[in-house]
């Protein structure tokens, strides 16, 4: 990676940078030209897969108006854009059609210039895919980004740009943000349109948003991104955002490292000095549920890419690891991913239990600091391990995916390295934007600031 220096460059989120374009402080074309600039010079972090060398059209209007965004290469496609989901055996064709969400996002203001690098299919919390490039951590090339969108978060870490579009289906928005030191909500199921028309990624488990730098662009992106695809109401309906909640804490699984612990106490002690009421809850009271969770990703996921793959797709062209989870999901059985299904039903049903005793969770988000790249290696057809593993990092990551509900990571402090703490808030269906609330005033308290400013901002 070309080195940088920090105090080069002026820090912003993407509110702040549309400020100083509507200001005039820089013209939009200036704001292009940097990110750019930057997603050039920093080419060895590996989190830009492709990037137009055309004109992108300028926004006038919207909140965002100006700012450039980098899309993930998977899930909703974005006009002009030719996402290739880390495969060789797609090949790149520009989209002709935005879906309902890229066309949001150009309504807000942003300009799409690029993608972003993403792990073969999203089959990994690292983002590594054969065909290249290697995605790297700002806050430290030896380390990942995290998957599957590890090119987003390396994006905003680096300074490219002030946030990008990411998907979430295992924990793919939340962990890279977790792991880049960012904001990371994964929505509602439903609350974000999907398609054109009725969208069902994944049998409803997959969703899309975006990482930030700053709760205030999460929050700012809620309101031109949700409702539905006819009408501007999101579904399911939000909960009320302001109150004094109940917030169960679970620190105690037994994989997740003491500094990881400590952060979701320390944040627990944040949210009680605001005055909401903190109710310890024991990991065993979710470990049923996570492991129901768990198993309805492994069978939905497999059965997905190898229906997937049931076209003009070439399976040879994959990785190992997609491969055999091609295989195992050609010889699922009906009654097994029946199962697997019902077992997803019996989660949701068991996490409305819980909030039936407490308003939000918080737990850990990851087990451990981000891991080295080379982590969850693709070079094997151990699918049952792979996935394992995956758990084991981000062990209450499927828990929001399988049932539904909302959940949001974001740093809270620094380990002995200098790298975040970050920790997730998890709510009912429809708490959304009690999430953001509520991690907003946390984030006015932590400890931990991006080290690495954006490149877009007045210098």
């Amino acid at each position: 990676m070309d080195s940088f220096s920090v105090s080069d460059f002026a820090p912003a989120d993407a509110l702040g940078l549309a400020v100083s374009i509507a200001a005039g402080e820089l013209s939009a074309e200036d704001a292009m030209d940097r990110a750019k600039a930057r997603a050039e010079a920093c080419a060895g972090l590996g989190a830009v897969s492709w990037m137009t060398d055309a004109a992108v059209p300028a926004a006038q209007q919207g909140p965002f108006a100006g700012v450039p965004l980098l899309a993930k290469d998977l899930c909703a496609p974005f006009a002009g854009l030719p996402a290739r989901a880390g495969s060789a055996a797609i090949a790149r064709r520009r989209g002709r059609q935005d879906s309902v969400l890229a066309a949001r996002f150009r309504a807000l203001g942003f300009r799409p210039f690029g993608l972003t690098t993403v792990p073969e299919f999203g089959l990994s919390l690292s983002s590594e895919p054969a065909i290249g490039p290697v995605c790297r951590n700002p806050l430290n090339p030896d380390l990942s980004a995290g998957g599957s969108s590890g090119g987003s978060a390396a994006a905003v870490a680096a300074g490219i740009v002030p946030l990008a579009h990411a998907t979430d289906a295992g924990g793919s928005t939340r962990v890279p943000a977790a792991a880049c030191g960012l904001v990371g909500l994964k929505p509602s199921r439903g609350a974000i349109p999907a398609g054109p028309g009725f969208g069902n990624h994944l049998g409803g488990i997959a969703s899309e948003y975006a990482i930030t730098r700053s709760l205030r662009d999460a929050r700012a992106l809620w309101r031109g991104l949700a409702g539905a695809a006819q009408g501007p109401e999101p579904d399911p309906d939000q909960l009320p955002e302001a109150g004094t909640f109940c917030i169960g804490l679970v620190v105690d699984h037994p994989g997740i490292a003491p500094d990881r612990a400590a952060a979701v106490e320390a944040a627990g002690r944040a949210a009680e000095e605001l005055g909401h009421r903190l109710r310890v809850l024991p990991h065993e009271r979710l470990a049923e549920i996570v492991t129901r969770c768990d198993s309805a990703f492994d069978h939905i996921v497999c059965a997905n890419l190898a229906a997937l793959f049931e076209g003009d797709l070439d399976a040879s062209l994959c990785e190992p690891m997609t491969q055999a989870v091609i295989s195992r999901g050609r010889v699922l059985t009906a009654p097994a991913l029946w199962s697997a299904l019902q077992a997803g039903v019996a989660a949701a049903h068991g996490l409305w239990q819980v909030f039936d005793a407490v308003d939000l969770l918080l737990t850990p988000m990851l087990s451990t600091a981000p891991v080295p790249l080379g982590h969850f290696p693709t070079d094997h057809g151990d699918v049952a391990g792979h996935f394992a593993a995956m758990g084991a990092f981000a062990p209450y990551a499927t828990l929001a995916n399988v049932t539904g509900a909302p959940a949001l990571t974001l740093p809270f402090g620094a380990d002995k390295d200098g790298l975040p703490l970050p920790v997730q808030l998890i709510a009912p269906m429809g708490g959304d934007l009690r999430l953001m609330g509520l991690a907003a005033a946390l984030e006015r308290t932590a400890e931990w600031r991006h080290p690495i400013p954006l490149i877009g901002g007045p210098q």
